[in-house]
């Protein structure tokens, strides 16, 4: 396997470019199985996920025709070749399960393997599952597949969740626009993900109303139509090379993106004494004095995003006094911690809080990804650490940023693969 090495200590200075989120990327491609006719994504990352996406999809019988060189990818499903996603494809990644409600809202059929991904935590298919019922679908679960079917199609209607779900959300919306009747989705998740879906589906014929509230209103058409839409930038990635900035003492502008995508990431950022000011479209990012410590909560969308907490604990471990980062999404989402404390982090975890005591320096180390975001929050460290980082299991890392090596050593950053 791939490892990076890190020679840190170097102050950032430059512009990169963000790239389309890949946590909107994924279910738009999901959602081109509606149609029979073309749709067009632009600003598609070039990342690991995308292409087990797009696998997962020619083999139920999508043509696809991409140029991520230019990160567009073009979709066209004139029809079905096979209904199952199979379990060598979904294991790798969660948002497999995206093509479910698709299948079940055109094809009336759908079996699909229980997802695989990071192991973060407990993430149960149950919100989804019951929201589809609630639609009218038929579902069991059989030798590790969800077995779905609604041959008269599915029927419009209040579909109150449990609890905020993402890809719930996600797949509940888009089974919806060819549901017969109105839909209604109560306690929806409010991401900038969900939002950039629906206006992918509405320029497809849907109409939907009340994306990025917590009630979504859908009321299903007969089909939908082909489209060209451009991704959202992520904001995940406008969080972690904030992060780079602020943890170098850096001045970074990150080009194609918005404070509007971080707002709860962005308040705490400030409060820790990092410069984060927009100008047009683009974000500038400055920390000339350093930073202090402030305490964090992960929460759904507008909170502070789950995705953003390693990143964030990387930066804290070098601030002045002390913080407190509290974790309320996943429950094994600490596994970055052991990785940092190897690097003279000072870090004591209490339940799902961890304290932070700023150091004033980090030191260099061989340390181990556990998944998507702790990997690169040890790369955080590693710019900022003395002396040579190595960090093994790296493919974390490409499910979810587009040539982070490229990017940072644009900035000054001295950064390299290393292939085994």
């Amino acid at each position: 396997m791939d490892r990076i090495r890190i020679c840190g200590g170097k102050t950032l200075k430059g512009q990169i470019k963000i790239s389309g989120a890949k946590n909107s990327s994924l279910p738009l491609m999901a959602a081109t199985l509606l149609t029979d006719q073309t749709v067009g994504l632009e600003n598609v990352p070039a990342l690991a996920d995308i292409t087990s996406m797009s696998e997962l999809l020619v083999q139920l019988g999508t043509i696809i025709d991409s140029d991520l060189t230019q990160n567009k990818i073009q979709f066209k499903t004139p029809t079905l070749t096979s209904f199952i996603a199979p379990y060598d494809i979904v294991r790798k990644m969660r948002a497999s399960i995206l093509v479910l409600g698709p299948l079940l809202a055109r094809y009336g059929q759908a079996k699909v393997s229980l997802p695989g991904g990071c192991a973060i935590g407990t993430r149960p298919v149950d919100v989804h599952l019951n929201g589809l019922r609630d639609l009218g679908a038929e579902i069991d679960l059989c030798e590790g597949y969800i077995i779905a079917k609604a041959p008269k199609g599915l029927v419009g209607t209040d579909v109150t969740m449990p609890l905020v779900s993402v890809t719930a959300t996600e797949n509940l919306l888009m089974a919806a626009t060819l549901a017969k009747g109105q839909t209604r989705l109560i306690n929806a998740a409010r991401e900038p993900e969900i939002t950039d879906l629906a206006n992918c589906l509405i320029s497809m014929g849907a109409k939907i109303e009340g994306a990025g509230t917590d009630t979504i209103t859908i009321q299903g058409v007969p089909a939908l139509h082909g489209t060209t839409y451009s991704v959202v930038p992520d904001r995940i990635e406008t969080g972690t090379f904030a992060i780079a900035a602020a943890i170098t003492g850096g001045d970074i502008i990150l080009k194609d993106t918005s404070l509007e995508l971080i707002p709860s990431f962005s308040s705490h950022l400030q409060k820790a004494g990092t410069i984060l000011e927009q100008v047009g479209s683009d974000l500038h990012v400055r920390a000339p004095n350093g930073v202090h410590g402030v305490d964090v909560m992960t929460e759904p969308f507008p909170g502070f995003a789950t995705d953003l907490q390693a990143q964030m604990m990387a930066l804290m471990t070098v601030c002045q006094g002390a913080s407190m980062i509290t974790e309320t999404i996943f429950e094994n989402r600490f596994m970055h911690v052991p990785e940092l404390c190897r690097m003279g982090a000072n870090i004591t975890v209490h339940g799902s809080s961890a304290l932070i005591r700023g150091v004033s320096t980090l030191r260099g180390a061989p340390v181990m990804a556990t998944d998507l975001r702790a990997s690169v929050s040890l790369v955080l460290a590693g710019l900022a650490a003395e002396g040579e980082t190595i960090i093994s299991r790296v493919y974390h890392l490409d499910r979810g940023y587009e040539r982070i090596e490229e990017k940072l050593n644009a900035c000054g950053a001295s950064i390299e693969r290393l292939a085994d």
